[in-house]
């Protein structure tokens, strides 16, 4: 899990960048916005300063301080909320370096799975699994504070201007930001494809937030919020303690004494030396974690639900504008901001065509087709939910462990999925994380 929010947060950070601009061709002649356009016009908001100075700390607290003479400043309330979430992925990420996570790309891995902003800490301290979970913990906060802020954004007309390619994070705590520091340049170190670009080309990667985005970044915090209750609602000590060598450099475990010497196998598949694929193994077969705060899997099916409620109040907003300004997420009758990345009627249709479907599994009232059962039978994914079982992933894989869930009903079908996202060609998954 931690793995995973680590590599989903690099293409969340910047608002589906990653994948979108990964996954869609831009056109033969790119059109940007020019930043002359603007430049005479343009106000920053009270929260850019701290954002491309890195100074986050500085800026929560300074915007608290803002809201509480001005309560009705509702661009100060959306630049809080924008704030705290970017002030939760700088934090995992320094925690990340401080414990020594480890880059396989500079061991010449070439896994596409494994791309972080962040090379190995030479001098890293040893990490617990109390401390590993703190991580998880101390992001949640976060989240919850950005959420919360966020949610309490009611101006329809309320906008966000930011040159969001110059924003800084301080991803290793070292308490300095340099240039090497700013999102433009973390995105091209993700993806070597977009090696090319530019400082004078962040520089014009301007965009409006609007209201419409409000609850688009409401929905990013509910899905990492989601992320972190299912992690946390289980046990996962014997992984960290099996395999916690995998991710960190010195975690205190009761058996990496003997298993890290400093001795790398035989380099292969990739560049993974074998001792890393011994570990993957003891990895999966450690995965059986015991339910111990069943309540979070209570509060990340409401933070699902939350996202497609975000989602819909996104498209909402959007579908509603006139104006074509900057924007991060456009309708049909705009330009954005992403070059080459056109949005139809027919895309925003499916999209809540697959919110509605979502909705059903959520609810129960449409079954995931069961891989070992008789026509009809499926899993009621609301059930494991709200009644959580310890977690062991070869007998969900083998089927034993599903059968508590297993009902008959109507079934989610494959036929209709596929209908529903032909409308993105093949950009489906770049397009779900750019739409949310």
């Amino acid at each position: 899990m931690r793995k995973f929010l680590a590599t989903a947060l690099a293409a969340a950070m910047l608002g589906g960048y990653s994948p979108v601009w990964a996954a869609v061709p831009a056109p033969k002649e790119k059109k940007m916005q020019s930043h002359a356009m603007h430049a005479r016009s343009y106000v920053a908001p009270k929260v850019e300063g701290y954002l491309v100075e890195g100074d986050l700390c500085k800026g929560e607290r300074e915007l608290l301080a803002r809201l509480d003479k001005h309560a009705d400043d509702d661009q100060a309330r959306f630049g809080l909320g924008m704030l705290q979430f970017l002030r939760g992925v700088e934090g995992l990420f320094q925690d990340c370096y401080r414990y020594g996570l480890r880059n396989y790309l500079e061991d010449g891995f070439r896994g596409p799975f494994w791309r972080v902003p962040l090379k190995t800490n030479p001098h890293p301290e040893t990490v617990s699994y109390q401390q590993a979970r703190a991580m998880i913990e101390k992001f949640e906060a976060h989240l919850k504070r950005a959420e919360a802020n966020l949610g309490a954004v009611t101006s329809a007309d309320v906008k966000l201007p930011l040159h969001f390619g110059l924003i800084r994070l301080d991803l290793d705590g070292d308490g300095v930001t340099s240039e090497e520091d700013s999102l433009w340049r973390i995105y091209t170190s993700l993806t070597p494809n977009n090696a090319n670009i530019t400082e004078e080309q962040a520089r014009e990667f301007f965009i409006k937030f609007d209201r419409g985005d409000v609850h688009w970044l409401r929905g990013y915090c509910n899905v990492f919020l989601a992320l972190c209750n299912m992690f946390l609602a289980y046990d996962s000590q014997e992984t960290f303690d099996r395999a916690g060598q995998l991710l960190y450099a010195r975690p205190q475990t009761p058996f990496v004494g003997g298993l890290c010497k400093g001795k790398v196998l035989k380099r292969h598949f990739g560049g993974l030396g074998d001792d890393a694929w011994l570990d993957l193994i003891a990895f999966a077969h450690s995965l059986r974690w015991k339910l111990v705060e069943p309540g979070r899997m209570e509060a990340a099916l409401h933070n699902w639900e939350m996202v497609i409620a975000q989602s819909r109040e996104t498209w909402k907003w959007i579908m509603a504008e006139t104006d074509d300004d900057h924007e991060w997420l456009p309708n049909p009758r705009q330009t954005g901001v992403l070059p080459g990345v056109r949005v139809t009627d027919e895309m925003v249709h499916s999209w809540m065509e697959i919110m509605d479907e979502n909705e059903k599994i959520l609810a129960g009232k449409v079954l995931i087709p069961f891989w070992r059962g008789a026509k009809g039978e499926g899993v009621n994914v609301r059930r494991i939910f709200l009644e959580p079982r310890d977690f062991e992933l070869a007998y969900w894989v083998q089927g034993s462990d599903a059968l508590p869930y297993v009902e008959v009903g109507p079934l989610t079908r494959g036929d209709d999925w596929r209908r529903t996202t032909s409308a993105f060609g093949n950009h489906f998954p770049g397009f779900a994380f750019y739409f949310n």
